[in-house]
């Protein structure tokens, strides 16, 4: 789990993010953003920093999402601010609810938030050969499971011949009833010494719906400053 759970993605990066929603009757809702990101290593509690910038539909241009995320250490939920361009006014946006959809996707705040290793009790349940490769499952139970969303979780990695190439490429989420609720399947793709999103697709087996995301046009390492994650950059798109 410390070697392939968490993959290092850089110290920051310039991307396009496409989120494609999917209902159970097929119909689609698309939505492009151009998004920054930045590691703050966890100094004053911040693990890190999001913005996105709406590009598409084109009745959205301009809008913006600005996301601080903090340690699991710090026991603070992220903070989150939306730009309207029609009303040239910033909301804050509270996170009431862990459990609810970031984006309208089929993954929580609590997905893509940080958690430590030690909050779960983790077991290999699983080994199998695959080619040149090795398959791994791990169970992951919540050590405090009346604050969790979940019974459980099963993360399947992939190693070569070596750790460096160990990457998780499927979580199975279970609700508190011990039922699948979701299934999430990862492709990475590599930009200099970075492990990055490629394209993940994120299942709701109970709802039908998935969520499909799609990261282009990646830079990693390109200087951000933390001025670029403040209100004003906000508002004027920078």
């Amino acid at each position: 789990m410390e070697r392939c759970n968490v993959k290092y993605p850089g110290e920051d990066q310039r991307s396009r993010l496409t989120i494609v929603l999917r209902d159970k009757d097929g119909n689609e809702k698309k939505n492009v953003y151009r998004r920054l990101w930045k590691d703050f290593h966890g100094n004053d509690g911040i693990a890190d920093k999001m913005m996105l910038f709406t590009e598409f539909p084109p009745d959205a241009q301009g809008a913006g999402f600005m996301r601080w995320g903090y340690t699991a250490a710090s026991g603070r939920t992220a903070d989150q601010w939306v730009y309207l361009p029609v009303l040239k006014k910033i909301r804050r946006v509270s996170i009431r609810d862990p459990g609810d959809s970031f984006l309208g996707s089929d993954l929580t705040y609590a997905d893509i938030g940080d958690r430590s290793l030690d909050a779960d009790k983790h077991q290999l349940t699983r080994t199998m050969p695959n080619g040149n490769e090795q398959i791994y499952a791990v169970e992951s139970i919540p050590l405090n499971k009346g604050n969790n969303l979940y019974s459980k979780t099963i993360s399947w990695f992939t190693k070569g011949q070596d750790w460096d190439g160990c990457m998780k490429r499927q979580i199975d989420y279970y609700d508190k009833k011990g039922e699948p609720i979701k299934q999430q399947i990862i492709k990475w793709q590599r930009v200099g010494k970075a492990w990055v999103w490629d394209e993940v697709t994120v299942r709701n087996v109970q709802t039908g719906h998935s969520s499909v995301f799609q990261v282009t046009d990646v830079k990693v390492n390109v200087g951000l400053s933390d001025d670029e994650f403040t209100e004003r950059a906000l508002t004027t798109g920078q």
